[in-house]
């Protein structure tokens, strides 16, 4: 990165990151590392609607900009309007964490002198700096990957550590005053013990069934009589959620225990698990919600791994794994199991989840108690 004069205006600087929750959770060490070794650059963040909240109080960034994900004429008609802003912000770089057809076009139509993308067939032009990005699956957390990106343009910047640059997610003070009502509506006190088991998923490959989360369930209330579970998902799942409340009744669960929660947004989610004295949940944008918390976690991996897509966050904080093991097929692309049973997911029993989950509770408790000593 070039020197400045004193006298010139702040560097300003445009992050692209579109779609998918998780991956905007994991861009934030990256925003935090910016501002720290450039304090006076002006920081903007363009972003689709799903994701938004995760950037939205970032005191990192100067600006977020939203862009609503549309098709046909409406998109043409967004992006045109989008594009004007953006060329008259006069951005001096571009840093394009996604490298998508979308996101890869609008870097370059900023007219910034300096846009850093990865190395994408056919799109690699609209870059003025290209790093490469190994096809294939590779044992390298997508922290790491995104981090190469920012080296280009803070040549010689240090490699990242979650205990220094965690993700970082900012609580809505709105959403803290919801949340206690949700709580108080779903009948449970201020000395219950909270759990949040996130029981969707956006495909088939990371579904682990609803009887596997109902045995968990029913595990965690019975080692705890003031334990209460909190079922999450989107609304399009809430049928699963649903079931699995059916499911851990049946299995002698008292029905008070259990709430389903599938209308919260992303800043009530992030609230509910930073009240919770645990997180459980499959390999999902969720999960890496609740990493920006100091909750603990238990994350079940089936086809991903937790090298590439583990929780990014201080390694002190009570973290556990769950997953199968090594498999020839294991990690996939997710678009066809190969053996035909999906046995990286299913070949995980609900005893393991709940065996992590009461370690990372007495995990947890010893920590507070080494707290208070000192």
């Amino acid at each position: 990165m070039r020197p400045r004069s004193p006298e010139a205006d702040p560097l300003k600087i445009l992050l692209i990151r579109l779609r998918l929750i998780g991956d905007v959770v994991l861009t934030t060490p990256i925003i935090r590392a910016l501002r720290r070794t450039c304090p006076d650059a002006h920081l903007t963040y363009l972003v689709e609607p799903l994701a938004a909240p995760v950037v939205a109080r970032n005191p990192h960034l100067n600006d977020v900009i939203v862009s609503p994900l549309l098709r046909g004429a409406a998109r043409l008609r967004e992006d045109a309007r989008l594009v004007l802003q953006l060329r008259r912000q006069r951005f001096d770089t571009v840093i394009d964490f996604h490298g998508g057809p979308r996101s890869s076009l609008l870097a370059w139509l900023t007219g910034a002198p300096t846009r850093i993308g990865y190395t994408m067939k056919g799109r690699g032009w609209m870059y003025t700096a290209c790093i490469e990005r190994p096809r294939g699956v590779r044992a390298r957390h997508s922290v790491l990957n995104q981090w190469d990106l920012l080296q280009t343009l803070v040549p010689g910047l240090p490699a990242p550590a979650p205990q220094i640059d965690p993700v970082e997610m900012v609580e809505d003070p709105a959403a803290m005053g919801r949340v206690a009502s949700h709580i108080l509506a779903w009948g449970f006190q201020p000395s219950d013990d909270l759990v949040v088991v996130h029981v969707g998923a956006g495909n088939q490959f990371r579904r682990w069934p609803e009887s596997s989360f109902a045995e968990v369930v029913a595990g965690l209330t019975a080692a705890s009589p003031n334990r209460r579970i909190i079922l999450t998902t989107g609304a399009a799942q809430a049928g699963r959620a649903e079931e699995v409340r059916r499911l851990a009744v049946e299995r002698g669960v008292p029905a008070r225990s259990i709430a389903v929660a599938c209308d919260l947004d992303l800043a009530e989610l992030r609230t509910l698990v930073a009240r919770a004295a645990l997180f459980i949940g499959g390999d999902s944008g969720p999960a890496h919600i609740a990493s920006t918390t100091m909750t603990p976690m238990v994350v079940i991996f089936g086809p991903t791994t937790p090298e590439v897509w583990g929780p990014w966050r201080d390694p002190a904080l009570p973290t556990d794994i769950v997953d199968v093991g090594a498999l020839p097929c294991r990690p996939c692309d997710q678009r066809m199991c190969e053996p035909g049973d999906f046995r990286c997911l299913l070949g995980i029993g609900p005893d393991a989840v709940v065996a992590a989950a009461l370690r990372m509770l007495d995990r947890d408790r010893e920590r507070a108690r080494s707290r208070s000593r000192v």
